[in-house]
């Protein structure tokens, strides 16, 4: 474990994801032993095929020949419409603090020809990739597990008792992206940020995250408890309870990922799923990870599913905030604002409705 943290070491269910979910009673019961596993831990773990693993490792990789650029080669690589390309240590800012993690981000890598980047829609725009090899490396990664994210959404679905696509119908051509992470050495920062502290206590944005992580452990999560409740649409969970007691170390584990529900679950079921919060502390070597996050479609207006009349939340406007929270002085956040992309937002054409 990490050093100047305190937690419990957690011990987490894993399972294996059938070929297809086709509702079965097989189905029906891994899926409701899978949202238990949620409601008692706040996480679970899915066990790697021998596809996953050869895809992660590939990926690991690629990362790992990214992250080992010269810091000048690899500020090159940032796009100022997408957030999407590389962030240095530092850069990312969680409740205030700037967080030691090193980051390239893969958002939905789209053509400058795009309708949607001509109108000069918020977010969207191409991934500034370094090179030909990690295009096709993290591409082949994310299908994979944008597969595994469609079983588990059905499932949850089953588990409650409600139509197979309840979830699945928000995430046609999802947003889904990922976040290519590094941390340093707990003693060779830059001096940025906190003293142990690689990322600060926060929930994600969307429906599911799909995180995998090497030999060297670094991740917290924060199980539901009774009386503690976030709702970080309305405001803001970053540095919820950071230093508090509660928190649960997920060691690593080969060949596993580990699951959680993002805002977007937690508010489509009334928090009867609720994000889960996590942090990430600095380890005595350097430590990578791959965290994919299985989106709606940008456009969608998430609406509880017992509510369907609400007005609901736009995911794509939800997404951006967030972003520019994170990110307030990146060259993609003062474009945004100095081309007035956030009034866009308001725009018909950009909700489902």
């Amino acid at each position: 474990m990490p050093p100047l943290h305190k937690a419990t070491v957690g011990n987490f269910e894993t399972y294996v994801l059938p070929k297809v979910v086709e509702g079965t009673p097989g189905d029906k019961a891994l899926a409701k032993s899978m949202i238990d596993a949620w409601h008692k831990d706040g996480i679970l773990q899915v066990a790697m095929d021998p596809v996953d693993q050869i895809l992660a490792d590939n990926a690991f990789n690629a990362s790992k020949q990214f992250f080992a650029r010269p810091c000048r080669e690899k500020e090159k690589y940032v796009d100022d419409q997408s957030f999407s390309g590389y962030i240095a240590s530092g850069e990312e800012i969680t409740d205030g603090v700037a967080d030691y993690s090193e980051i390239f981000t893969v958002t939905k890598d789209l053509p400058l020809s795009d309708p949607r980047v001509q109108q000069k829609w918020p977010c969207h725009g191409p991934c500034p990739w370094p090179s030909e090899e990690m295009q096709n490396t993290m591409n082949a990664y994310m299908a994979y597990l944008g597969d595994g994210g469609e079983k588990i959404l059905q499932l949850i679905a089953l588990g409650l008792n409600i139509p197979i696509d309840s979830f699945s119908k928000f995430t046609r051509d999802g947003w889904h992206h990922m976040r290519v992470l590094r941390f340093p050495q707990i003693d060779k920062t830059n001096g940025k940020g906190k003293t142990g502290r690689g990322i600060g206590s926060h929930t994600d944005y969307g429906l599911l995250v799909i995180a995998a992580q090497e030999h060297i452990g670094g991740l917290y999560i924060r199980p539901p408890y009774d009386g503690e409740k976030v709702a970080n649409w309305e405001t803001s969970a970053a540095g919820l309870k950071e230093d508090d007691e509660g928190w649960v170390y997920v060691p690593p584990v080969p060949g596993v990922f580990t699951v959680f529900p993002g805002d977007m679950m937690q508010y489509v079921t009334d928090s009867y799923l609720p994000s889960t919060p996590h942090k990430v502390g600095l380890n005595t070597r350097e430590r990578f990870a791959l965290a994919y996050f299985h989106e709606p479609n940008f456009s969608a207006v998430m609406r509880p599913l017992k509510r369907p009349e609400e007005e609901g939340i736009h995911y794509g406007t939800h997404f951006t905030n967030m972003f520019m929270r994170n990110y307030p002085t990146r060259v993609t956040a003062k474009r945004m604002l100095e081309e007035g992309r956030m009034d866009m937002l308001k725009k018909k054409e950009l909700k489902w409705e």
